[in-house]
């Protein structure tokens, strides 16, 4: 039997001992007083979370409290107690989303169902630029990072956001937000030992080019072991990833700003029976703000982003000649927005957007493109109207058209109406419109040059279109209790479906013979038992019923579109103990994973896991900590059909020393 490679463990014992030789040093060095005086670290007080500014509800900033969305942030801070080492392992902390990993490489997000490690029902943004892939309109995560303690937030929004955001915000949002060069001063550097996460190392530095011109510069670079197979081997997929980048923030005057930023990227993955999985890009983002009178503002932002891919594609019955699939795509935004007030009652904002894709397809014998080469736009336009009724009742009437070149025009529209009837305390209620384009899956996947082919693309494939209800309801209910809740009824029609090709039987051709309903509940609270501990809890329930409409067919009887837990619910707790020790435990339970909708054939059984961290901060600058991750199981699967190839996650620890100068 294969074993478990076991790299990372003498790096970890290193660093341990590097830990423990320092330590009576640095302790001497607090004794002695030649260490500068150490301040609390800074924590939010509820109040303060309930204040936090967030953008993505309304496209404007706007407090928390005060947003009519079933909205959750993840703060920097809420980030570093984690131990979270990767964006996809931050958003585990988003109650409203169903985050599965896939053993050491792949990850599974989305919210109110649909989730695969395609999904196509979720808009993705860092920054204001688009991280999801035309190719299959989902996001390649294996490609998404950033040194995680300058990332300032994270809003995660479960429900439609097509009226502001377009399509692809099907059933959710989420805005990665990094911190101004202005607020990351100074030199930081972070080195990572452990199991699972072999190694990792970043450093950043921030400075200052003239009056109100500030910079940062950054690199980081890890290893990752392999996954676990259910027997307990490796599953041979161990990789690394570099990434290098930079921002730029300039005042030029009090009401203007201006940010440039870009970053380069590339990994390497391995893959069993020895073909590499290559992906990597850059990008390179523009974007000016100006305030006018009244608070009204203008934004002129441009990006451009360039992805490469290339994936080994083996030899099989259905194509004897090994090859690989190659895709370059490069795309170019432009977006226009501006937020101004008609009176007392009304705040309008509205915009423009146009979006040129080149895409660049490299066919591998078993699996390609038709055309190979395509040009794409995309036209947009939106308008949204915040109207005060008075006494704390607002109604928001917005929409958003596009134009792209698959389907033509698509409508999104959403009414909102939400009431703060004290306070702290509000009430809010929605139903909006919104539509996931079709993909270059969906419509130009064809058959390859030699061999047959399983599946194929339809140059008749239709947007899927969703009709969402929702009613929420948010509150402080004391110094020590926040409590958010949401419930929402989904009504899909044109789901992507799997038919077969009339005589020849294949290709299985993709369809849109698929339409259903969801309906579920959302639960999140905040409680702070005393000044140095506070509790987080979180569930959601899940219901699906998604069915072939009467006269058409799905081979897959709705198989793919169906595979979400229930239930899940999470218990974080984040303790401050005497002597700048910090304290932070984090337990899951994640439902079944169940074939189509009977129920009776359990893909991925429930599970229970845990989370464990433990820091100190011996002075302002320096931070040591351990963390465990999916400690109750030497390892786990989260997704993915059972069998023995099947990869599953693996208990890992890793020690981590942060140093900022």
């Amino acid at each position: 039997m294969p074993s478990r490679k076991t790299g990372g463990v003498p790096r970890l014992v290193t660093v341990l001992g590097l830990l423990a030789v320092t330590l009576p040093a640095v302790h001497a060095q607090i004794s002695d007083g030649t260490v500068a005086a150490v301040t609390e670290y800074k924590k939010l007080s509820l109040q303060e979370l309930m204040n936090l500014e967030v953008t993505s509800v309304s496209r404007r900033p706007e407090k928390l409290a005060e947003s009519a969305s079933a909205i959750q942030v993840i703060t920097g801070d809420d980030i570093r107690r984690s131990g979270a080492t990767s964006i996809p392992e931050a958003l585990r902390l988003a109650d409203n989303l169903n985050v599965a990993q896939k053993g050491s490489q792949g990850w599974a997000i989305s919210a109110r169902g649909f989730n695969t490690e395609l999904s196509n029902k979720l808009l993705v943004l860092m920054d204001g630029r688009t991280l999801y892939s035309p190719l299959f309109s989902g996001v390649f995560w294996d490609a998404q990072d950033y040194v995680l303690e300058d990332i300032d937030r994270i809003e995660v929004i479960s429900g439609p956001g097509g009226a502001l955001w377009g399509a692809n915000a099907v059933n959710g949002v989420i805005n990665i937000t990094t911190k101004s060069s202005k607020d990351t001063q100074g030199l930081s550097t972070e080195v990572v030992a452990g199991t699972a996460l072999e190694d990792l190392a970043s450093v950043r530095y921030g400075g200052t080019l003239a009056p109100n011109l500030y910079y940062r510069v950054y690199a980081k670079y890890f290893d990752r072991d392999a996954g676990v197979l259910p027997n307990g081997s490796s599953a041979s997929t161990d990789w690394n990833m570099w990434r290098t980048g930079f921002r730029i923030d300039a005042e030029s005057a009090p009401q203007t700003t201006l940010t440039l930023q870009g970053d380069v990227y590339g990994n390497d993955e391995n893959r069993p029976g020895g073909e590499d999985n290559r992906l990597g890009g850059g990008n390179l983002l523009g974007r000016w703000t100006h305030t006018l009178e009244n608070d009204s503002e203008m934004s002129l932002q441009l990006y451009y982003d360039r992805t490469h891919v290339s994936q080994p594609v083996p030899a099989s019955i259905f194509s004897p000649i090994a090859g690989r699939l190659t895709d370059d795509l490069d795309t170019y935004d432009l977006d226009f927005q501006h937020r101004l007030f008609l009176g007392d009652s009304n705040q309008v904002v509205w915009g423009l957007g146009y979006r040129f894709t080149h895409d660049d397809a490299g066919n591998a014998p078993g699996l390609g493109f038709q055309p190979a080469e395509l040009n794409q736009s995309l036209y947009s336009a939106f308008l949204q109207d915040e109207i005060k009724l008075g006494h704390g009742a607002v109604l928001i009437l917005g929409t958003k058209v596009e134009h792209n070149d698959y389907t033509g025009v698509e409508v999104e529209p959403s009414t909102r109406l939400q009431w703060n009837f004290t306070p702290s305390q509000m009430v809010w209620g929605a139903v909006s419109r919104a539509v996931r384009m079709p993909s270059r899956v969906d419509h130009d996947l064809r058959r390859p040059s030699t061999g047959f082919t399983i599946f194929s693309g339809n140059s008749d494939f239709e947007s899927e279109t969703v009709i969402a209800y929702e009613l929420g309801y948010r509150a402080q209910l004391s110094s020590k209790l926040i409590v958010s809740v949401s419930a929402f009824y989904n009504r899909y029609d044109d789901v992507r479906s799997l038919g077969l090709t009339p005589v020849t039987v294949l290709p299985l051709v993709f369809q849109n013979n698929l339409e259903g309903e969801t309906h579920g509940v959302e639960l999140t609270t905040t409680y702070e038992v005393t000044q140095s501990w506070r509790l987080h809890g979180g569930y959601t329930l899940l219901l699906e019923n998604l069915h072939v409409k009467p006269g058409q067919l799905d081979i897959n009887n709705a198989l793919n579109e169906t595979a979400d837990p229930k239930n899940q619910f999470s218990i974080r707790s984040s303790l401050d103990l005497p002597h700048r020790i910090e304290f932070d435990t984090a337990l899951r339970w994640v439902d079944a994973l169940h074939e189509n909708n009977s129920g009776t054939i359990a893909k991925v059984p429930p599970y229970f896991e845990l989370d464990v961290r433990l820091a100190w901060h011996p002075t302002d600058q320096l931070e040591l900590s351990l963390v465990g991750q999916n400690l109750l199981h030497d390892h786990h699967p989260e997704y993915g059909i059972p069998g023995p190839a099947r990869e599953e996650v693996a208990r890992s620890v890793y020690a981590k020393v942060t140093w900022h100068y």
